[in-house]
């Protein structure tokens, strides 16, 4: 266990240089005029065009050059800059005409400033134009292509015009590594890209260029988008150097790919090993996202104390960070001062604000803020959508969510994706309108994938829909076939519907070696401190006193009307040995611990990595009353806020 320790601050010495300054000389006086020559006023010319640029008068500039019949290397750069800062696309394609009538076109400094242009106006077709066209291809102008394109997301031909670049002997340096690891995630995270990434890492030890810290940083990055956490991890642990950019590129991959409290504990380390460079504001995102995925409060707020005292509060992202942060730490309340404070906030504020309230039910407050946005002048994006239509598939506001699905391409000319469809299928679904879910699945312009089809299998789930879950899970069994989750599911709903032959076949399958199961985990933080628990842990703290109030508490809640819903274990078992592995349920063990170390008065706040199940919902309810303890959990898909009984759900997720 471990507790954040920030070092203290350092104080740097103070310097003051003194100097006398000179006096320049007078020049010498002349006594006869210098007639300007061709080559004076080519000279002129030249320096008045690039003073143009620089002063941003590219119209005038252009107007000066069609006047200069020998235009050098650096006006011709200037030129090319100050189109690019203009964004005129016209403009751009004028100069390269006359570039290219004055012979400078196979100068390849110009060809790969030419290309840089393009790139920055989305001109993708002259990029390609002005390569093809060079015949003097330098590794500058082959690396100012594949930034080009990978910016671009074309990842794949980066990666074909690389293996082509190879093949005549054009040897890569650490510019060329970066931009083809780059091009392995610049569009979609495909297994087949994933394998060419490792070949390019397998190039990088074989040309010995597993010492450069920025060519290893963007190896990590790569590894953690495809989700390969273990190859990342091995990766940054073998990197002689580390920067700042590298560690923060290892938590990022923690926190992003499920591991919150892996990403936690290399911040402590990185916070403890390095002295020359402080955590910058990516950084701080990543630990923020981490803190809110384990609902750990305390760390979180020590957290943001940090990011006051090094003054990273005023950069968006980083306030959008704490939002979520202290949202999913069931403080709404501060996230919502934390947005009032923000002045001026970009849609990704907003995104944070609509989720936030999203997660935790208000559903008509969320619609509510995305109206304030629109009021506000700020355009939706995709997120929004996701997170405001999320927000009506946990409050149940079907109507609401139609219309706002309906408006996406209407009145905000945004194409609904896959996770958009997800979110509508999961709405209609919950409201057990299945005739309306799947006309959504067969109307979609675009395949649906394991989210679409996942969503369908859970409310299918809710309503006990055999045939409908049965057509969604061969779907998902081809999609995802070592997904364990879909299994279990299907089997859920074949034991509500005493299909027990099908539960055992079900089980029978989930024996297979191939499935990855993801064993029930719950976090919870006490005294700044996090623990974990998987079922039936018999080695944390205190289990024994754990175990103990677990079965006292359920049999003072059996005499007071409790009943142990035994059908979610779908062994063949008797109801007593059932009620004993619903006991060493995680999310049980969590608030069992939570009770016994905090204070009266003090909530108890739990992270759960899976969906929380029927009894342990149930069991916390009973706990909240009988406890007189304010208990937050937080699933997979949404806070449950439990007080006196009750759950802020409303027994609807």
């Amino acid at each position: 266990m471990w507790v954040f320790q920030f070092p203290q601050s350092v104080q740097l010495p103070q310097y003051t240089t003194h100097f006398t300054p000179r006096t320049p000389p007078k020049p010498p006086a002349c006594s006869f005029t210098i007639k300007p020559s061709a080559t004076t006023t080519n000279t002129n010319n030249n320096r008045l065009i690039q003073s143009l640029c620089k002063q941003g008068n590219l119209k005038q500039a252009l107007k000066v050059l069609s006047h200069e019949p020998n235009p050098t290397q650096h006006t011709y750069e200037l030129l090319i800059l100050s189109c690019g800062h203009k964004n005129s696309l016209p403009d751009a394609e004028s100069v390269h005409d006359h570039l290219v009538n004055n012979g400078f076109d196979q100068d390849p400094f110009l060809a790969t400033k030419l290309i840089a242009m393009y790139s920055e106006l989305d001109s993708i077709d002259n990029v390609r134009k002005v390569f093809d066209k060079t015949r003097n291809r330098t590794i500058y102008v082959w690396n100012a292509l594949f930034r080009a394109l990978t910016l671009a997301g074309r990842g794949e031909e980066v990666l074909d015009l690389y293996r082509r670049m190879n093949k005549i002997g054009i040897p890569s340096d650490r510019f060329t590594y970066t931009y083809v690891l780059k091009a392995c995630v610049a569009s979609e995270c495909l297994i087949s890209l994933l394998k060419k990434g490792k070949e390019i890492h397998a190039r990088i030890l074989r040309d010995g260029c597993d010492s450069r810290v920025h060519i290893m940083t963007t190896l990590v990055d790569m590894y953690a988008r495809f989700g390969c956490v273990d190859y990342a991890s091995r990766v940054f642990s073998a990197m002689p150097v580390k920067n700042v950019v590298s560690w923060s590129a290892m938590i990022a991959c923690y926190a992003k790919n499920g591991k919150p409290y892996e990403a936690l504990e290399l911040f402590h380390e990185m916070m403890l090993q390095t002295h020359d460079s402080f955590p910058n504001s990516v950084t701080m995102v990543s630990v923020l996202q981490a803190c809110a995925a384990l609902a750990a409060l305390e760390q979180g707020k020590l957290i943001h104390g940090y990011v006051l005292r090094r003054g990273l509060d005023s950069i968006l992202p980083v306030t959008s960070a704490l939002m979520t942060m202290y949202a999913r730490c069931g403080k709404l309340e501060v996230a919502q001062r934390i947005f009032n404070q923000v002045d001026k906030k970009d849609v990704v504020s907003w995104n944070s604000l609509i989720s936030s309230y999203g997660i935790h039910g208000f559903g008509m407050k969320a619609i509510q803020i995305f109206k304030d946005m629109l009021y506000h002048g700020v355009s939706p994006s995709t997120v929004t959508f996701v997170s405001v239509l999320g927000a009506c598939s946990h409050a149940g506001l079907v109507d609401e969510g139609k219309r706002l699905f309906d408006s996406m391409w209407k009145e905000h000319r945004i194409r609904p994706g896959v996770e958009h469809y997800a979110c509508m299928v999961d709405l209609l679904g919950r409201a057990n309108r299945f005739d309306e879910a799947a006309k959504i699945i067969e109307d979609m312009r675009i395949e649906p994938g394991p989210k679409v089809w996942g969503s369908l299998l859970g409310a299918c789930r809710i309503h006990c829909i055999v045939e409908l879950a049965e057509r969604a899970s061969s779907r998902l069994f081809e999609l995802e076939p070592t997904n364990a989750g879909n299994y279990v599911l299907l089997a859920d709903i074949y034991a509500e519907a005493q299909m027990w032959d099908e539960v055992k076949r079900m089980r029978k399958l989930l024996e297979a070696p191939k499935l990855q199961k993801v064993p029930g985990r719950s976090w919870i933080e006490v005294k700044r401190k996090m623990y974990s628990f998987v079922s039936v842990d018999e080695f944390k703290p205190q289990i024994e006193q754990v175990h103990a109030l677990l079965i006292k508490l359920s049999k003072e809640m059996k005499e007071k009307g409790y009943v142990r819903q035994t059908k979610v274990v779908l062994y063949d078992l008797d109801e007593e040995e059932k009620e004993r592995i619903l006991l060493g349920h995680s999310e049980k063990l969590a608030v069992s611990f939570g009770l016994i170390n905090t204070n009266y008065g003090e909530a108890v706040r739990i992270t759960k990595n899976l969906r929380l199940c029927e009894d342990c919902h149930s069991f916390t309810k009973f706990v909240s009353r009988f406890a007189n303890k304010e208990i937050l959990v937080r699933d997979v898909n949404r806070f449950h806020h439990f007080k006196d009984g009750d759950c802020s759900c409303g027994d609807y997720w």
